[in-house]
């Protein structure tokens, strides 16, 4: 039976804005320039946290992990939604929709958890200097980044199989403009109870638990800087971590704005727009808020950028 009803759909209909030309037309230059900023963002933040030596440092790794993150996440969806902007065949194989969803779950779910763990680090390096190299050595760095994606990945592949394994019953039209797994599971006719479990114990373990962890992490950063007795200390103290605030605040005030404000019966166009904007904008900024608030950065891009000039 499961092998049948998985054949009735061989691909689904993205609906995303196909009944409103004139706004596909405006957001695909938008997107195209947004996507681009991002992949040349991270990509930048990546190579020069493997070129420069000097930020070969716990704190930078797990930034290379997140620019890796935000490449990986945009690329889920962002390429074949541009299609979708210029083009009447808006469709999707039923694979095509399956690696989509599971990739862009473990994307964000694993965003999720480092976050948490830089959070952790930022905590070691300001509140415990003297142990911190021994505390955050390479090894641990590579046990907790690993375990974050590895986790997230199993997580979305089990989420994943068990919303696919149901019956859709012809139904292929999908109010989205990619595989979102809640409105896939919207579509199907068989008991979804299942599904929405694996979804609700995800969403708890992995939105609630690692910000409450953060905060904690923050609060405690926040009493040891207040100890620190000159002005000029409390600075670069708090300057260590305040990109990494600054992201975690974007990252959860967009997540906590579209989830928790009251939702109309009927979807609005709005809505979508904010979504759209909110999966491409958050990790094109966050290459552009490390760059902007972190001298090492700019110090370490202003040197690779001379040294590959010299070599020419």
């Amino acid at each position: 039976m499961g092998l049948v009803n998985r054949t009735e759909i061989s691909e689904f209909f993205l609906k995303g804005f196909s009944g409103y030309p004139a706004l596909e037309h405006l957001l695909f230059p938008v997107c195209s320039a947004m996507y681009l900023v991002t992949l040349l963002g991270n990509t930048a933040i990546l190579a020069v946290s493997v070129l420069d030596v000097r930020l070969h440092t716990p704190m930078y790794f797990f930034l290379g992990n997140l620019s890796i993150l935000d490449i990986c996440y945009t690329s889920t969806f962002v390429p074949l939604m541009l299609v979708h902007l210029l083009s009447a065949q808006k469709t999707i194989s039923f694979i095509g929709c399956a690696v989509q969803m599971c990739l862009s779950l473990s994307a964000g779910s694993t965003e999720c958890l480092l976050l948490a763990i830089m959070a952790y680090d930022r905590y070691l390096a300001i509140c415990r200097p003297l142990r911190y190299p021994v505390l955050m050595s390479h090894r641990l760095c590579l046990f907790l980044a690993g375990t974050a994606w590895v986790l997230c990945l199993f997580k979305s592949v089990t989420e994943t199989v068990i919303a696919m394994r149901l019956p859709f019953c012809g139904r292929q039209v999908v109010s989205h403009f990619t595989c979102e797994i809640l409105a896939v599971l919207k579509l199907a006719c068989g008991d979804t109870s299942v599904s929405e479990v694996f979804l609700l114990v995800g969403a708890i373990l992995l939105l609630p638990v690692p910000l409450a962890f953060i905060c904690l992490s923050y609060i405690l950063i926040l009493a040891t800087i207040l100890r620190v007795p000159s002005a000029a200390g409390r600075r670069k103290a708090f300057s260590t971590c305040s990109a990494h605030l600054a992201v975690v605040m974007l990252f959860y005030g967009t997540i906590i704005f579209m989830y928790m404000k009251p939702k109309s019966k009927e979807a609005r166009v709005s809505d979508e727009v904010f979504t759209v904007l909110y999966a491409v904008v958050t990790p094109m900024l966050n290459p552009v808020i490390y760059s902007l608030r972190n001298t090492e950065v700019k110090e370490a891009a202003r040197k690779v950028w001379g040294r590959s000039w010299t070599s020419k």
